[in-house]
């Protein structure tokens, strides 16, 4: 009797310990569009404060030099989320295996164009100047060509050349081989504070956006939706905390971004109200985004917005 009761309990203590054992973390992986911009800092303080751990996740995170490079690792099946712009919806209409999953964040506080401190006084002195961006069809392309279609050019009137990584459009802007340069607002504070740049164009007035879309592959939609909605709970604690905690929001945003404790606490004050509580699309936003596909050529026609994205996988509030 005693040895069936001890068996018993060995058993019942054995199954406490298994039960109270942590699951073990699956991995994600998870690529941003650049390494440096603050929009994407999130996804590090949610790795480093332990909220995608806490929903399940490992994340294995991975910077790009743009969109479309991005793209292409999803398609190549190197990545499950994508974290990239909202100009990036057009991949899907041309065949990309990936659909957008949260709102990630509205206007394009981000961005300026920054050039140098002897280079173009206003706006109108952009006309038939060279601007880098980072990529064809990239969120800083159409902001560039958008600007040139405000003053009356249409959408050629400056002239874009895309460039790839930041450091090597800054070097450029330097050397004098362009006029301005399209960044994150990061970058230009610290171009102006070392007096080697200049903002000369914000994107204030465009209300009605979304800069940034959080992507998933069609595969992991199909085989590991729940990978998605632990994903996006880990992303809305992070902004919440953010919004909460400027201090150490900003001790992981200044090393990310390779910046001062001026900078970027500046930064955050700038660009923390660009970023969504709970990922939802808005209408007039895609309406916007559907007809910058048309005026980039990117696509011919405006497209079914409504099948490039879900909702589905969102935090129920």
């Amino acid at each position: 009797m005693n040895r069936t009761i001890s068996l018993s309990l060995f058993v019942a203590a054995l199954a406490c310990t298994l039960a109270a054992a942590p699951a073990r973390a699956q991995p994600l992986r998870v690529g941003k569009a650049v390494a440096e911009a603050f929009s994407f800092v999130p996804l590090d303080i949610g790795i480093r404060k332990g909220f995608f751990k806490q929903n399940g996740l490992d994340i294995e995170e991975t910077a790009f030099t743009g969109d479309a490079k991005m793209q292409q690792a999803m398609a190549a099946d190197s990545l499950d989320i994508a974290l990239g712009s909202g100009p990036a919806m057009a991949f899907i209409v041309k065949g990309s295996t990936v659909k957008g999953v949260a709102a990630m964040a509205g206007p394009p506080l981000l961005l300026a164009i920054v050039v140098r401190p002897d280079g173009p006084k206003t706006v109108v002195d952009l006309k038939g100047k060279k601007v880098s961006v980072s990529t064809v069809g990239s969120l800083t392309y159409w902001l560039v060509s958008e600007t040139s279609r405000r003053q009356g050019w249409g959408p050629n009137g400056i002239d874009i050349a895309p460039l790839g990584a930041m450091a090597g459009q800054i070097a450029a802007l330097k050397r004098g081989d362009i006029d301005g340069v399209i960044m994150d607002i990061g970058n230009a504070f610290d171009l102006e504070k070392k007096g080697e740049g200049r903002i000369l164009v914000r994107f204030t007035d465009i209300k009605d956006f979304h800069i940034h879309i959080i992507y998933a592959t069609d595969k992991l939609i199909a085989s590991r939706p729940d990978a998605i909605r632990s994903f996006l709970k880990g992303w809305f604690e992070t902004i919440a905390f953010m919004r909460k905690n400027k201090a150490e929001t900003v001790a992981v945003a200044k090393e990310v971004m390779d910046k001062d404790d001026e900078i970027t606490n500046r930064t955050y004050d700038e660009l923390m109200p660009m970023f969504s509580d709970d990922g939802k699309f808005s209408p007039k936003a895609l309406a916007v985004l559907a007809k910058s596909f048309v005026e980039l050529n990117t696509l011919p026609a405006e497209p079914d917005m409504s099948k490039l994205y879900t909702e589905a996988f969102l935090p129920a509030k």
